[in-house]
């Protein structure tokens, strides 16, 4: 059987169980070249475990991994090909930024150069400065600088935008946006669903260890069956069947939007939001909750 040049990994069957705590329980999926993939799910869901196995960090009980169409085991060429920003970042705190950047920089045989990536990433004011006194938000873009100084085909970003600004956060899409333009292909785990919406071809969501559903975003919106939104206090959530309460908000989904906001008027409820469906709310009919 020919093989598809474009796979550039492969995950099937997947599996990792802690005891009687399944915290990968039969994981599969693809990446093709080119493709942004995210992976969504609450906490304790199994992303982050899928991801160290995927880097080598973790050993599964079952399953197979197969990177670029040849490699089975992480070897010295996978490791060569592969960009990590994990979801805890360690560093030698008394390395500048600029030092950070050469060091990571000469572990590889190819990487790019430098003022490319100081640029891109908005490094250039803290060059001089020791890591220990980076900002968290700084640490942050230097995790994710450091993921791509390698120029890796496949790079691996376990929530990369925690602890960032909305502008650097928005900065930092136009970036993966860019390395998914040149062909490189990219797996994302983020609490944001709308850096999900806006970055990727493929959302897998997870739960409890296993994959639930996957398509495009526009994909799962259209196939979860959700009609107009409507959110509200949650101190009026008995008025309607299949209500999703989360926190003080009541959450329906509904094909007469007209009158269920007559419902809520008729009971002097005026502070409401009809809205259309987003992906938060199919990951929220999924799972009956949303990510912290």
């Amino acid at each position: 059987m020919r093989k598809n040049l474009r796979t550039v990994l492969r995950v099937e069957n997947l599996r990792k169980y802690y005891g009687s705590i399944k915290a990968v329980d039969g994981v599969s999926f693809i990446v093709e070249k080119g493709q942004l993939v995210s992976i969504l799910g609450p906490n304790g869901a199994g992303k982050t475990t899928t991801i160290e196995i995927i880097e080598g960090l973790r050993t599964p009980d079952h399953g197979t991994i197969e990177y670029f169409g040849t490699f089975n085991t992480i070897t010295n060429e996978v490791k060569e090909r592969l960009g990590v920003c994990f979801q805890e970042n360690f560093f030698f705190e008394e390395l500048t930024v600029l030092e950070t950047l050469k060091l990571y920089s000469s572990l590889y045989n190819r990487s790019l150069p430098l003022n490319e990536i100081i640029t891109m990433f908005d490094l250039e004011e803290s060059l001089k400065k020791r890591v220990r006194h980076l900002s968290g938000g700084q640490k942050q873009r230097l995790a994710v600088a450091l993921a791509f100084v390698n120029d890796p085909e496949l790079v691996l970003l376990d929530e990369p935008t925690v602890g960032l600004d909305p502008h650097a956060r928005h900065h930092l899409w136009d970036v993966i946006k860019h390395f998914k333009s040149l062909g490189k292909s990219i797996i994302l785990t983020t609490h944001y669903m709308d850096e999900a919406h806006q970055l990727s071809d493929m959302v897998y969501i997870m739960d409890s260890g296993k994959i639930i559903a996957w398509g495009s975003p526009q994909e799962l919106i259209t196939s979860s069956g959700l009609n107009a939104v409507i959110e509200f206090p949650a101190t009026h959530a008995h008025l309607f069947e299949e209500t999703v309460v989360t926190g003080d908000v009541a959450i329906i989904s509904t094909p007469d939007a007209p009158g269920a906001i007559k419902r809520l008027l008729d009971v002097g409820v005026e502070n409401f939001i009809v809205r259309h469906p987003t992906l938060e709310d199919v990951f929220l009919k999924l799972t009956g909750r949303r990510i912290d």
